[in-house]
Parts: structure tokens; sequence; C-alpha cells
């Protein structure tokens, strides 16, 4: 069984697995696949001479497709028939490099290899999101919202994240670090031990998944030496997954609020998430915010309040 999935930003309809699809179901898939994908790439786009007769059907033959990702023709028309054959990640990434296949399209391929996918990579073409997130977080107003990477260094933050959160540029602008460091939002967070066990297991399962990236170790050591109560959480050995996290905090000018934090993943950034804070119904927290991001709120925070 095949399941269309909803047109991707091409307008192309994209085909993945369906849940629970046996391993036949799978080959069958495979073959429709890279045989849909050879037809996208012209002989002169894979870099062959033009000419050599005509063609019975565009793009690259299957002998082509082995002869340029080195492997054996016979091996290729194996692995396009689905048949039950040994695959590895260096033969498929030679195969999708010449079938020219998108990120998304090189993870697919792995999984209907039967192979666990690679890691996210950010497309060249997906850079320039950061425009279109901008937009996002300001329309979140006047709710705080803001965008760290992988490493939760912040990237971006609205206004309300400024004001409500505390964040500003003469800090370290790690939301980890800040966490442990940063005594405005100690003082501000009524929640602060109860959440603060989550933010290391959370930094855990995040350093679990790129055991090798240099990035996250020297986040690592840089909190680890600056702050005892993180090392000894840290030692705990608790992990988590991302998810919702409530906050109460004690405004300097607007008193209690509480929201709750969720954290976003765009597939296309998978270096970055975004982090949009929901007021709860409790205090009447949506309209101190509301009041917060009005004229007169921006008066009663435009000096510096102790706390």
């Amino acid at each position: 069984m095949v399941v269309v999935a909803p047109p991707d930003t091409t307008g192309e309809e994209r085909y993945v697995p369906a849940a629970g699809a046996t391993k036949s179901e799978r080959r069958n898939e495979l073959r429709e696949f890279l045989m849909s994908r050879r037809a996208r790439v012209s002989p002169e786009e894979a870099g062959l001479p033009v000419g050599g007769g005509r063609r019975r059907t565009p793009g690259l033959r299957r002998e082509e497709v082995a002869v340029l990702a080195g492997v054996g023709a016979s091996w290729y028309q194996w692995l396009e028939q689905g048949r039950e054959i040994s695959v590895s990640p260096q033969v498929l990434d030679a195969v999708a490099r010449v079938l020219r296949l998108s990120n998304a399209e090189r993870r697919h391929l792995y999984v209907l290899a039967g192979l666990n996918p690679p890691a996210p990579e950010v497309a060249p073409e997906k850079r320039d999101m950061c425009d279109g997130l901008r937009r996002l977080i300001d329309t979140w107003m006047p709710y705080p919202a803001h965008i760290m990477d992988r490493y939760y260094n912040y990237v971006m933050h609205n206004e309300a994240a400024a004001v409500v959160l505390g964040m500003r540029a003469d800090v370290r602008q790690n939301c980890l670090v800040d966490f442990f460091t940063d005594p405005m939002y100690r003082s501000r967070s009524r929640s602060w031990e109860r959440n603060a066990r989550t933010v290391v297991a959370q930094f855990r399962a995040a350093c679990a998944a790129s055991p090798d990236d240099e990035g996250f170790r020297e986040v690592l050591a840089e909190v680890t030496a600056v702050s005892a109560e993180f090392a000894a959480l840290w030692a705990e050995q608790d992990i988590e997954d991302q998810g919702q996290v409530r906050k109460e905090l004690n405004h300097p000018v607007a008193g209690l609020l509480v929201v709750e934090s969720t954290v976003l993943k765009v597939p296309a950034r998978p270096d970055l998430y975004i982090v949009l804070h929901t007021p709860l119904e409790e205090a009447n927290t949506a309209e101190k915010l509301e009041w917060l991001a009005s004229p007169e709120g921006r008066r009663g925070t435009m000096y510096p309040v102790a706390g």
C-alpha cells in the first residue's frame, strides 16, 4: 500500500510508506521511487555526452546510473527491482548524488532500502527562511516567542520575550547558560527549581542525538564550569524529549504570569527550534501580556525595574 502525502512546496505529491508497510510493499515503492527520480535527470545534467541515439524513455538509463555511481550494472538493476540485496550508506549516497536527490529524498531512499536515515540537513535553498520565522514570532505577539539553534543559542526573539523573559543583549544569549546564570530570569521565575531538572534532561537528549558534535561539548563545558547546580543535575543522568513546560513568572510590573512553553521543530530547518509561550488561564495572564504590549504597558517598562 502506498500513501500519498500532501503536496510539497513544489506542488508535487510525495509518496511515503504506509504505516506498517510490509517489506514487499516497501520494495515496490523503492522501485517506483528510483524509476521516477531517474526519469527526472537528463544525460546533460549528469555530465554525459549529448547524443548517443534516440531514447525510449526520458532521463538516465539504469546502466548510466550504475556507471556514474560506481556500482555494478546488475547490482543497480537489482536495487531498482527491489530485490533482497545488501546495501550500504556509501552506495546509497552515490546513487542519491547521481539522481540529484534532495535531503528529504535521500532520507526517503534510506528508509525504502531498509537503513536508518541520516540526520536531517539544511538544504541550501532553505537557509534564507529566517525572514519568515521572524514574521512568525512577531505575529505571536503579545505572547513571548523566540528561536534558538541546536546548541540553545538565541537566534531571534520578539519584543514580548524581551519584556517578559528578560532576553537582552548583555547576557550570554544561550538559553541553557542564561537559565542557570542570569539573575534577572532567576529572580522572576517561581518555577525555577521545578523546571531546572527538565531543562537539563532535555539538553541531554539533544546532546545524545549528536554525540560527536563539538558544539554541544563546548556548551556543556561552559555551563558546567559556571553552575554547580547544573553539574549536579547533569550527574543524575535524566533524559527527556523536548515538549511543553509550565512557567510561572513574577514580572516586576505586571505581577504573576503563567505560561506554557512549547518547542517546535521546522523539518526544513532541523538546526532551529521555535519556542512559543502560550498564556494559561491563571492570573489573567493573557490580559496582562496584552497590556504589557500596549502603549501604556510599554511606558511602564521603559525604565529598568529591579528583579
